[in-house]
């Protein structure tokens, strides 16, 4: 079980919430409601419980992929998950796109049990430092480790490359850089090294930035059916429509993920904190304790902005991940007191009616 990532977290928590009694699996992948897990058993196609439906209130209340499960088999390699084991970290982004029901989803759960998150960009159209800073605040804010994937690196010179690797150094001089090629193998040596036997990893970027080929070449063989990307626009299509686990024979566990155009932050503030540290430092040192760091007098970002000691494009990023931030938590805030104003209602509606005579209520 330590090959799939178990350990003595896990265990415990399985015995506290008094799950000792089923089996354990792991969520490798979901699709539409299903999910396949496995363990060391085998591998079996899995749904949740009508009573855990019933019971869920948001996308975090569903299994995702990492996730521990406790299972009961109900044969033809099928199974019932009976319960979700307390996560060590779980990754999740805000989106805008709707329901079914035609309300916004704003929370979307990437994965689960995560220890290093791989963001993955292309030396093409994709790249873009801003868009790295997102997935490390989300990352950071749930304690994920963040490494970034520089890939197509055949397609500019080796002078460009040190170019690029510097003003990323710049940038986020303490992060773990990688640059790969799928194409010339290069870098893929130092990709597979880096990976540690029972640990998991997720691939995170757009579409056609060549996630699922540098996962094929880790796993020897085209397990994932990847398409050729236009060589004049660099821009992909999204082959991976699904979240899937794959392990390597080095003993590392792998998320393949579809690809996202747009990843939006949601209470990530711890996140957003750890990413932007010498601008969390400079805001200590404001005049007012709320400053927002846009217009106030007294702001020691901004004359620090403003003396060309703070990179623009880092400041302009910050203070649009604080807003998206702060924006989410307010809509969070007015969701719940919409939902007890609700429950008032419903209440007082009830008693209106039985005063009224209506023993049924």
């Amino acid at each position: 079980m330590e090959d799939l990532g178990y350990d003595a977290f896990f265990e415990s928590n399985r015995k506290k919430l008094e799950l000792d009694g089923f089996s354990v699996a792991r969520v490798t992948s979901q699709q539409k409601g299903a999910y396949k897990v496995k363990n060391t058993e085998g591998e079996y196609l899995a749904k949740i419980t009508g009573k855990q439906m019933f019971h869920a209130t948001s996308k975090e209340d569903y299994p995702a992929v990492g996730d521990w499960v406790a299972i009961s088999e109900a044969g033809n390699e099928q199974a019932m998950i009976r319960g979700i084991l307390p996560r060590k970290t779980i990754m999740k982004r805000r989106h805008g796109d709707k329901d079914r029901a035609g309300e916004k989803n704003d929370m979307q759960v990437i994965a689960a049990n995560i220890d290093t998150a791989f963001i993955v960009e292309s030396l093409g159209r994709d790249y873009n430092l801003n868009r790295y800073e997102r997935y490390f605040a989300i990352a950071r804010d749930s304690g994920i480790k963040p490494a970034m994937i520089l890939n197509k690196i055949d397609l500019i010179s080796r002078e460009e490359l040190d170019l690029k690797i510097e003003e990323i150094k710049n940038r986020f001089p303490d992060a773990d850089v990688i640059p790969t090629s799928a194409v010339t193998d290069e870098g893929l040596e130092k990709l597979e090294k880096y990976i540690e036997k029972g640990k998991t990893y997720c691939f995170l970027g757009s579409s056609g930035v060549g996630k699922s080929s540098l996962i094929n070449k880790l796993l020897g063989k085209e397990a994932i059916k990847t398409k050729n990307i236009s060589a004049y626009s660099d821009r992909g299509k999204h082959i991976t429509t699904s979240r899937e686990m794959y392990f390597l024979a080095n003993g590392g566990i792998v998320i393949d993920n579809p690809g996202v155009r747009e990843v939006g932050v949601t209470d990530a503030s711890a996140g957003i904190g750890d990413t932007f540290q010498e601008i969390i430092a400079l805001a200590k040192k404001c005049k007012y304790a709320d400053c927002t760091h846009t217009h106030e007098p007294g702001c020691a970002v901004l004359a620090e902005l403003k003396a060309g000691n703070l990179d623009k494009n880092k400041y302009s990023n910050f203070i649009s991940l604080k807003k998206e931030a702060l924006h989410y938590e307010m809509s969070k805030t007015e969701k719940k007191e919409k939902g007890r104003q609700f429950g008032k209602f419903i209440k007082k509606a009830k008693k209106d009616l039985k005063n009224a005579g209506h023993k049924d209520f």
